[in-house]
């Protein structure tokens, strides 16, 4: 099987700060770095690192061909990646001595994504195949319903948050997965709670105080793991691309939910985004330890 990952390709800038800046307020860091990032590009080397054959849909621009050849080296799959003449996106992502952050976002050559592309890339799928996307790209109500009807599973990550983008989407959805701020933002505006939408799973996710997977008319906890936390970027990307991989690998959702939920906790202890996602052999070694 595989993962068809229709994603946004980002140049990440980290700056760590002191405190993170308030309005009208100057700044000074004390650190800088690049590096490979976007919510797509994360969970595709997520997934990649998880152990599934996935395959990323997206565009960059000419400043962005490094970006593609980092994909390629974390194990995905880059053949539908297309040069655009928009500079690739980027995101200023600043994070304080808690871990905590905030992020300005340039979309660029994520918004420029053709149909044609997406349709030449999707007919290699085979059914049974997961599709993902998320709201940094153009298209994506066209990828989920053409998805959906070559019958691949089809997931959704609600961020970053838009109702009428989730809305949009959820006749095709087989999975939603989104946090608990995402979950009341939408619940109050479709006027129902995220478990009643129809959806055959809907995870939400809850930060260091684990996760909720409802099923149908049932409701299951992901239990949270305990670790220092020194930068939360990338975390949730890292869960939902893990994730996905386990349930293209045939893990049980239960199973694949706790792995997710250790890849996302061991991701919170590292600085950056997609370059320094875990594997499956620092899954095992955390494990080891007990923690």
């Amino acid at each position: 099987m595989a993962v068809w990952n229709l994603g946004s390709i980002n140049a990440d800038l980290f700056y760590s700060v002191p405190h993170l800046p308030g309005p009208g307020e100057t700044l000074a860091s004390t650190k800088h770095s690049k590096g490979l990032g976007g919510k797509g590009a994360n969970i595709s080397v997520a997934a990649a690192r998880a152990a599934s054959r996935v395959f990323h849909i997206g565009s960059v621009g000419a400043d962005g061909k490094w970006a593609v050849e980092l994909l390629l080296e974390y194990g995905v799959d880059p053949s539908h990646i297309s040069i655009s003449e928009v500079a690739t996106g980027h995101a200023i992502i600043a994070t304080d001595t808690d871990g905590e952050n905030n992020i300005i976002l340039y979309p660029g050559a994520n918004q420029h994504i053709s149909e044609n592309q997406l349709r030449t890339a999707l007919s290699q799928a085979n059914v049974g195949d997961w599709f993902v996307c998320q709201n940094e790209t153009n298209a994506q109500e066209t990828a989920c319903t053409l998805a959906k009807q070559m019958g691949l599973n089809v997931a959704y990550i609600a961020a970053p948050f838009d109702a009428l983008a989730v809305k949009d989407v959820l006749p095709h959805l087989d999975l939603l997965v989104l946090n608990e701020v995402e979950a009341v933002q939408l619940s109050e505006a479709l006027d129902k709670p995220a478990k009643d939408l129809g959806i055959e799973n809907v995870v939400i996710t809850m930060g260091s105080k684990g996760a909720v997977w409802h099923n149908k008319n049932s409701a299951h906890s992901v239990p949270p793991i305990k670790v220092k936390a020194v930068d939360s970027t990338g975390a949730g990307d890292t869960f939902a691309g893990y994730l996905i991989a386990c349930l293209d690998r045939g893990q049980p959702m239960e199973q694949a939910l706790i792995t997710a939920n250790t890849a996302a906790a061991i991701m919170v202890t590292r600085y950056g985004t997609a370059d320094v996602i875990p594997d499956l052999k620092d899954l095992e070694d955390f494990r080891d330890l007990g923690i």
